[in-house]
């Protein structure tokens, strides 16, 4: 009888936040860095974890899992590089145990380019070209995440929130405030089932753009045929992720063999993923893990599943097979 309530619950959630959506226009891929995800485990199973993670990385993933955090501090960080290294992207987590139904977590997420010429000013007033005049400026996200998360009365059942601070800086150029909830829930059936569901930006996320652009560079603007950006306000919509994993034994010596179907559904109309419509879009991702204990494991994943146009206008369906050990 759970499993049919909780069902119902998704789907009348999902209703709700689909027709909230219908009445407010945003971009699509708003805040999309909070989307590349974190974690050497994650990746490996192309970031399918939701109904599984429980470590200090549930904060970003998942909240409802830092009830599994059992240490008086769990600490995750992670470097990566994007773009034979011109993009820089930083990941740290914090986990801490209240008692023995509750927990909090911090998140840090940062991405960037550093040091992009800035060429505006490349031409002085007598319109020679003046290389002295080039600077540099960094494009940079910022994500701070506040989480807790807690067991509830039904056996198997937790829940957990994150408070999310976004800031987004394009050097002295432009920067944004923006502030959002995410909403997580996880559930375990027995020994071997474990279902999650997460609802990023379950208010909406709201950043406000300031722009602050001299006269010199508004005339540079103007013509070279840009638009010049005004003030305004970027509204990220919600975006829910459905997943279950199954888990079970090899044999009586620790090796076992657990396997995650993820499907996130965005509500920024079509997009370019497996299942597309104008009011959502469905892009599934799995992955698969064997394992010895909690020792070594070997991870498999596939996501990123689009159709591509070749130079024939001909359409194939394309994967991302990821793999971690």
């Amino acid at each position: 009888m759970l499993d049919k309530k909780v069902i119902l619950i998704v789907l009348s959630f999902i209703s709700v936040l689909k027709l909230s959506a219908q009445d407010k226009v945003a971009p699509k891929y708003s805040n999309e860095f909070l989307q590349i995800g974190v974690g050497a485990d994650a990746l490996g199973l192309s970031n399918a974890v939701v109904a599984s993670t429980g470590s200090a990385s549930s904060g970003y993933w998942n909240p409802a899992g830092l009830t599994k955090v059992n240490k008086w501090l769990e600490v995750n960080a992670m470097h990566s590089e994007y773009f034979a290294g011109i993009a820089k992207y930083d990941y740290l987590g914090l986990a801490k145990t209240i008692d023995s139904s509750s927990a909090v977590g911090f998140s840090f997420v940062r991405f960037a380019v550093d040091d992009i010429p800035n060429t505006t000013q490349l031409i002085d007033n007598a319109g020679r070209i003046d290389y002295d005049r080039i600077s540099t400026f960094t494009a940079a996200d910022y994500a701070f995440l506040f989480s807790y998360a807690r067991k509830m009365k039904i056996e198997g059942l937790s829940v957990g929130g994150n408070f999310k601070i976004i800031h987004r800086k394009i050097g002295d150029f432009a920067k944004s405030w923006g502030f959002g909830i995410d909403a997580g829930a996880q559930y375990q059936r027995g020994k071997h089932w474990k279902h999650g569901l997460m609802v990023r930006d379950v208010t909406s996320t709201f950043n406000a753009w300031i722009f602050n652009l001299n006269d010199e560079m508004k005339e540079v603007f103007v013509k070279t045929g840009n638009v010049l950006p005004q003030n305004g306000l970027e509204l990220t919509l919600p975006r829910i992720i459905l997943g279950s994993q199954g888990k079970y034994d090899l044999g009586k010596k620790g090796i076992y063999v657990a396997g995650e179907l993820d499907m996130a559904i965005t509500l920024d109309g079509k997009r370019n993923v497996l299942i597309k419509s104008k009011p959502f879009s469905i892009d599934p991702y799995m992955g698969v893990e064997f394992g010895f204990k909690n020792f070594v494991q070997l991870r498999f994943g596939i996501g990123n599943i689009q159709k591509i146009k070749d130079f024939d206008d001909k359409e194939s369906l394309t994967i991302q097979p990821n793999i971690g050990f």
